[in-house]
């Protein structure tokens, strides 16, 4: 496993939409993705932070949008499907495990902050190409499988008030 080091190039994903229920099923609060930002860098070389969120048609969703680009984010925004029979539809899973696949030649340290545990068999396959994986999300709704292939985990359920609004 890689130490944390001063020089390491480190890439963020973060997976809103997780991020998003999670708080707000637990705190009834946002994410403060500026707070998750720094400490998921913590004093490394940023090489790249990509925010995943879904286009659900709110009003308040472009302002939020804007605000991910100014803490440093770049955004990939997939529109929500809705199906004929009114379910929806709208995940960034291939997304976020292809581009973290691609980015693994660049960087020394990937932090996922996802609670999904779709993304374990990534963890272990990022390991194995000896990319350091770190995890940052509330454990009480992240997958015991993810939590056990990252290298650390950090519970942002220990610190609410740095790392939500």
């Amino acid at each position: 496993m890689t130490e944390i080091h001063s020089g390491q190039r480190v890439a963020v994903l973060a997976d809103a939409q997780n991020l998003y229920h999670t708080a707000q099923s637990l705190h009834t609060r946002n994410i403060d993705y500026s707070a998750l930002l720094e400490k998921a860098v913590q004093d490394r070389q940023l090489t790249r932070a990509i925010a995943y969120v879904i286009r659900a048609e709110s009003p308040e969703e472009e302002s939020f949008f804007d605000a991910l680009v100014d803490i440093g984010f770049e955004t990939k925004i997939k529109d929500i499907k809705t199906f004929s029979d009114g379910t929806k539809k709208a995940d960034w899973d291939v997304g976020m495990s292809l581009d973290a696949v691609t980015l693994a030649n660049h960087v020394d340290t990937i932090v996922l902050c996802t609670g999904d545990g779709d993304f374990s068999r990534l963890c272990s396959h990022l390991r194995h190409e000896g990319v350091r994986v770190e995890v940052m999300a509330f454990e009480s709704s992240t997958a015991e499988e993810l939590i056990d292939e990252a290298d650390t985990f950090l519970d942002l359920n220990d610190r609410p008030d740095t790392f939500l609004l």
